[in-house]
């Protein structure tokens, strides 16, 4: 099967899988008004089949998303389908798979981790260690984190640990002889009918593990299906049963109410890779990336958004969708579920700018960073206005030897698809005031904004991320890796 190919999933009307569609309107109305949350996409399925599904506009249903942590989860399918082939065992230590660190790894703690332990983010670290792991060994992060002592005895205590994740897919790596997204295309891609899909690397050649990966909403609804399903896929056994019960049972407690329970879905234990939640399990990336799993209910919940209020989003999700999931089809809501596909065909972010002033095109103008710098995107040396002759304007905003032009054609939203030189995007924006330009730059494959003010008083700019991203980049590589690798 061509990667690019996809069988879609079965649909159904609400009503028909005992989903109330009114519900289903009560979530969209509460995540659209809450402050702070930008959705993106929704997939719910129910009892195998699609009841409810939208894209934001400009997002699209064909367009990968940055699924930031969700990659854990993928990471973990890889290492079940490895163990299963015999490729590697949980009870391994990590240090056997890197025989050639062993004359370096002295601590006992570091010596006696074990597959299980960074599966289940019990590595003995009491806190992540991302930062120290790759800058002491920048070539092979693996080494820089079994270098960094564990605090306490691997699988005594949780912490958040993105090196121990990747010590994880560069085993199954290192096993297979294939990046994970080699590794998972002919076992899980392909057989679930998932299309494109691509990973950040580092070092070159190896899959980042513990994030970056970019797919669609429906290939986190897939993901999703094949775990509530237990490994079955279309009658088949894809992912061995005992993989999914293990991968998605508590391993490790992570209720230490440092939050003082704000966050009661960050405090229900942890699996392999996979998050317990007040209902059920989960998948869950940076910014509002979801794959839920709701075994009680026979459903899975699948999203993309930018946003910080994680919780708040599963807050609505409790509140509004559980409600809805009855126990029998429902009757006489024909209406119901005909008002709910329209408002899901026409799902939209409102511009962040409406209103402009007309002003003498003149020449293009240069703007320079406000104090010397800008702080959020360090490389962003100059930004560009000029008219483009259909009454819009082009944005150019260079970093060095690169540079990202953007078309803004008020109102709403402009796209541009991406090229091999250009990551796709959307902005709206133009003249507030004959001194001052805003535009809203949305990158369509990432979940974040760049926020731009130039100021013709002074002839300078800001540039600020709505949420910033956590993996830097030049502009035009704010996407999918292919495009940065033109």
């Amino acid at each position: 099967m061509s990667a690019r190919s996809a069988r879609p999933l079965p649909e159904s009307t609400p009503a028909a899988k005992g989903v109330d569609a009114r519900g289903v309107g009560a979530f969209l109305d509460a995540l659209e008004a809450a402050p702070g949350i930008e959705p993106h996409s929704l997939m719910i399925v129910r009892h195998g089949h699609v009841v409810a599904s939208g894209w934001w506009a400009p997002y699209t249903r064909d367009r990968p998303h940055l699924l930031y942590s969700i990659s854990k989860s993928f990471t973990a399918t890889a290492a079940g389908f490895a163990v299963a082939e015999g490729l590697m065992s949980l009870d391994d230590t990590v240090l056997s798979y890197f025989p050639e660190f062993d004359g370096d790894i002295t601590d006992p703690r570091s010596r006696a981790m074990l597959v299980r332990h960074v599966a289940s983010m019990a590595s003995g670290h009491l806190t992540d260690t991302r930062e120290q792991a790759f800058a002491r060994d920048p070539a092979e992060p693996v080494r820089g984190f079994l270098l960094l002592p564990p605090d306490r005895d691997p699988g005594t205590v949780f912490a958040y640990n993105q090196p121990a994740t990747y010590s994880l897919a560069a085993i199954v790596q290192r096993v297979t002889g294939q990046s994970l997204t080699d590794y998972l295309r002919p076992r899980l891609f392909d057989p679930l009918g998932i299309g494109e899909t691509a990973w950040l690397q580092r070092p070159p050649g190896r899959d980042l593990g513990f994030s970056g990966m970019f797919a669609t909403t429906d290939a986190l609804a897939r993901l999703g299906l094949l775990y509530l399903g237990d490994g079955v896929w279309e009658g088949r056994q894809l992912l061995p049963a005992s993989w999914v019960a293990e991968a998605t049972r508590v391993h490790i407690t992570n209720a230490d109410g440092t939050d003082g329970g704000m966050k009661p879905d960050w405090q229900q234990g942890y699996g392999f890779q996979f998050w317990r939640s007040r209902h059920g399990y989960r998948g869950d990336g940076a910014y509002g990336q979801f794959c839920l799993v709701l075994p009680e209910h026979d459903a899975v919940v699948a999203m993309t958004a930018d946003t910080e209020a994680m919780q708040a989003v599963l807050d609505l999700v409790w509140r509004h969708l559980l409600p809805a999931f009855g126990p029998a089809p429902l009757d006489g809501r024909q209406d119901d579920d005909a008002a709910l596909r329209r408002r899901l065909d026409g799902l939209q972010l409102p511009p962040t700018y409406e209103k402009f002033t007309t002003v003498d095109a003149g020449a293009a103008t240069t703007f320079t960073p406000a104090g010397g710098a800008c702080a959020d995107q360090p490389a962003l040396a100059e930004v560009t206005v000029a008219a483009d002759g259909d009454g819009g304007w082009t944005v150019s905003l260079a970093e060095g030897a690169s540079r990202l032009d953007v078309r803004l054609g008020a109102p709403g939203w402009t796209v541009q698809e991406g090229t091999d030189q250009r990551v796709p995007t959307a902005a709206c924006g133009g003249w507030t005031d004959p001194d001052t330009f805003v535009a809203d730059i949305a990158f369509l494959e990432i979940p974040h904004h760049l926020d731009v003010t130039c100021s013709r008083a002074d002839g300078t700019f800001t540039a600020r991320w709505r949420t910033t991203p956590l993996h830097p980049a030049p502009l035009p590589a704010m996407g999918v890796p292919r495009r940065a690798q033109g």
